[in-house]
């Protein structure tokens, strides 16, 4: 990996298609905006607060569009598309998944239609030869049986798709977090060798990127299902491909599914613990609530923008402790994770504001 980090550094031509595409989808994806938002305030399209959400007025939503048309126009100048199964299915989902999440904005979708989507587009991706085909030695199990590889992959692209869906709550939350998380699947794929699924990543980081500019506290737009579906997707795609292609390249991360954990980890981690905390409950896993990871800091009085950069912060540690506990067998790996981010809840629940202090939110919140 050393050696890989050392021509990263001097030499950029692996990735010089993956930073035109992101300029690109970045660039676009600003030029979009300013009339995406007078568009959405015209027909007032908004995201209307209630019981479960964190702003107090009407704020204009599908911000994800400009990210989404960035992405595809960034694809159509850089990308070299090719007519396999793959390629078909992955970009046949990402339209499908931006038509349910604007029906969604717009007509208020119940979950189960949405799972039942993701699920349909999870199951198109398994079939096109993208799968999770190995436990690496995980509970001392390796190759798995056919049945059981689309089983697991349709089970982690949905899970993943609506964990994004579920963790966007607050400004610039998800599309802080997708951000980082894409520039690494981005950087690993490209040195493992799969520039074009590289190309992927640094595309949709950039239309991301040019989104969160209207996003971040206090937000002028938010990126509503239209936006974090497509995300969610992507990623949970990019990381099961990363897996994939990591032990043909030479092993460019020893354990790439404990890397490719922490690249998803507070996303998945955090709604493995609502649903949970809802079912003992007694209540509906899909259940609104105010249970989820920012909403603990929040809950406390911290701020929006306070709780989105701790945040951050910890989706930073858990990718270096990702790439560094590579020497560590999988379980021991992936368990030094989950205690991190038991640790991080117990803290957030306790992390109160000082009396004295007064955090005051920004109007459009």
């Amino acid at each position: 990996m050393n050696n890989q980090l050392l021509y990263f550094n001097l030499d950029l031509s692996d990735f010089k298609f993956g930073i035109l595409s992101f300029v690109t989808a970045f660039v676009i994806a600003m030029i979009v905006m300013p009339p995406l938002i007078k568009f959405i305030n015209y027909f007032k399209l908004f995201d209307v607060p209630d019981a479960r959400k964190e702003h107090c007025q009407p704020i204009p939503t599908m911000g994800g569009i400009a990210s989404c048309v960035g992405f595809a126009f960034a694809l159509l100048i850089w990308f070299p598309f090719e007519h396999d199964s793959f390629t078909i299915s992955f970009f046949l989902s990402i339209a499908v998944l931006l038509c349910v999440g604007i029906f969604d904005d717009l007509k208020n979708l119940p979950a189960r239609y949405k799972l039942i989507m993701q699920v349909a587009v999870a199951t198109m991706i398994a079939v096109s030869g993208v799968r999770i085909t190995s436990f690496n030695g995980l509970f001392g199990i390796y190759e798995l049986h056919i049945t059981a590889q689309y089983s697991f992959t349709i089970l982690a692209i949905a899970g993943i798709t609506n964990a994004y869906n579920l963790i966007d709550g607050i400004d610039g939350l998800a599309g802080g977090l997708g951000f980082m998380s894409l520039i690494v699947l981005g950087l690993f794929l490209t040195l493992s060798g799969d520039s074009n699924n590289g190309l992927i990543a640094f595309a949709l980081c950039g239309g991301l990127l040019g989104f969160l500019y209207y996003n971040f506290n206090p937000a002028k737009i938010f990126m509503g299902d239209t936006g974090s579906l497509v995300l969610g997707f992507v990623i949970a795609v990019l990381s099961i491909r990363l897996i994939q292609i990591n032990p043909v390249q030479g092993n460019i991360l020893t354990h790439a599914p404990v890397f490719v954990m922490s690249v998803v980890i507070i996303p998945v981690f955090d709604t493995v613990r609502v649903f949970m905390i809802r079912i003992w409950q007694g209540k509906s896993p899909f259940s609104p609530d105010k249970n989820h990871i920012h909403h603990l800091l929040t809950n406390n009085g911290w701020s929006h923008s306070f709780t989105a950069k701790v945040i951050y912060f910890v989706h930073a540690f858990m990718l270096l402790l990702g790439y560094f506990l590579k020497s560590y067998s999988l379980i021991t790996g992936m368990s030094i994770m989950v205690s991190v981010m038991l640790f991080t809840i117990f803290i957030f629940q306790r992390l109160r504001l000082p009396q004295k202090a007064v955090i005051l939110e920004p109007t459009s919140v």
